[in-house]
């Protein structure tokens, strides 16, 4: 959902149910979700019943299900289904039966309603049972008919089973269901929402398997930390350890998370709307202004200079016509469809294009100029060749100004290179965010090498 949040439940404009066990060889039907609850309340529930009653149970019916969509329980485990109609572990589905009057009625006036616990946003897992010849901790179907007799509210009914901190979220959004998986790998280099959504559940995943090391700050860049994670986790669930979050990783993860955090649970840990928070949009148009579009135009010259079929840009920050050409000359020569605009697809492609030259260049090849940005971004936490690099520029630039501290060169992204970096970039005009992007990047090896050349004489 594009709704300032990612993660949010809706209500999925059709449902696909698997006609017996999960594993069993059984056909699937997909079916408007509507119908489907329809079909359940008509299996589960007696028309006869109270309307309090029925209206209680239909919304732990509807909660059920949402839940099963939002945790992805049986999509992550690689099932082409959302439910099955197995009643041990999920709801009784009759294919094609017929519908009763009243229950279809009520569920065309409460479908796109559903149960959550206070301060959580999943659907809860609104457990329930008949009560006479199955007792269960949720609600008891015929328990249900006995308190809406006594003349209880819906609401009361299902507080007396669920607890009184739970909220019925009214007119959720109804939409085309969509698979979580975002259509493209995510690696070093990588950001966005997706990003942070791996990023807060390796963290929370990590708190049960402590050999994940923790990510410190879950922003939504994949960066050195986020991929060394990444990696862990691979290990530990016996994928290949390469750092990238494929379909299979992402869906590994989304499983992982909803066990440890027992969301298909009655007494789930729950979701909090923090953990969900949608970050600042990547995507680009003409007439866009600011450190996205120097980065893109980055990205593009450097592109260019290698590649004739994408003509370099100027980096000036402003999303002109030669930056849309120059970006449409890029989608044209990469495959991607040619609209001008820096969605997530042409991002993705863009760090991969990069990288790929970046990969492909002899060593040595920039042993006379400056480095250019190794791809991904560097922070506070950050090791290696790269953080050297950065340190030994910043090093030989506050030579001239000497308002940037010293560092040791020790490849460690610490304290003092995150002060130098700030620094920087409040001398040099820069976001001061303390994160070598490929803007700032570029900006601080363009410095060292005016500096150098004029040095050299």
């Amino acid at each position: 959902m594009n709704n300032g949040f990612v993660n949010l439940p809706y209500i999925p404009e059709t449902i696909t149910v698997h006609l017996g066990a999960p594993s069993s060889n059984a056909p699937n039907v997909t079916v408007s979700f509507a119908d489907y609850i329809k079909n359940v309340a008509s299996s589960e529930v007696y028309p006869t019943w109270p309307e309090a009653a029925l209206r209680a149970n239909i919304l732990a019916q509807i909660s059920f299900a949402l839940n099963r969509v939002y945790t992805e329980y049986y999509r992550s485990r690689g099932y082409p289904f959302d439910i099955t109609n197995s009643t041990t572990i999920d709801q009784s589905f009759v294919n094609n039966r017929d519908i009763f009057e009243n229950i279809s009625r009520i569920v065309d006036d409460i479908f796109n309603n559903y149960l959550r616990r206070q301060g959580n946003i999943e659907p809860l897992f609104a457990a329930y049972c008949d009560g006479v010849e199955v007792q269960c901790p949720g609600l008891s179907q015929w328990g249900s008919v006995t308190l809406a007799n006594q003349g209880f509210t819906p609401y009361e009914i299902l507080t007396n089973y669920y607890g009184t901190d739970i909220d019925i979220v009214r007119n959720a959004p109804v939409q085309g269901l969509e698979e979580s998986y975002p259509g493209i790998a995510l690696r070093m280099g990588n950001s966005g929402n997706e990003v942070r959504t791996i990023q807060l559940r390796l963290n929370r995943i990590g708190r049960n398997y402590p050999s994940i090391p923790r990510i410190t700050n879950p922003d939504g860049i994949f960066d050195q930390q986020t991929e060394a994670a990444v990696q862990e986790f691979q290990r530990i669930f016996n994928l290949t350890p390469d750092g990238i979050v494929g379909r299979a990783t992402w869906y590994s993860i989304a499983r992982i998370y909803a066990a440890v955090k027992q969301l298909s649970e009655l007494r789930s840990e729950g979701v909090s709307l923090e953990d969900v928070t949608y970050l600042q949009d990547v995507e680009l148009n003409e007439g866009d202004t600011g450190i996205g579009v120097r980065e893109l135009q980055y990205f593009l010259r450097f592109i260019g200079y290698f590649n004739n079929a994408v003509q370099p840009v100027q980096i000036d920050g402003i999303f002109g016509t030669e930056t849309r050409q120059s970006l449409e000359d890029f989608q044209r020569s990469y495959g991607l469809p040619v609209t001008g605009v820096a969605d997530a697809v042409t991002w993705g492609s863009l760090f991969r294009a990069y990288q790929g030259i970046l990969d492909s260049l002899p060593e040595g090849f920039f042993s006379v100029i400056a480095e250019p940005f190794p791809g991904f971004p560097l922070r506070r936490g950050s090791t290696g060749e790269e953080v050297e690099t950065i340190q030994n520029y910043l090093n030989f630039i506050s030579g001239t100004y000497p308002s940037i501290p010293r560092l040791r060169v020790d490849g460690i992204f610490g304290p003092t290179t995150d002060e130098a970096v700030r620094e920087y970039q409040q001398l040099f005009g820069l976001p001061v965010s303390g994160i070598v992007g490929a803007t700032t990047w570029n900006s601080i090896a363009g410095t060292y090498q005016n500096l150098y050349e004029q040095q050299m004489g």
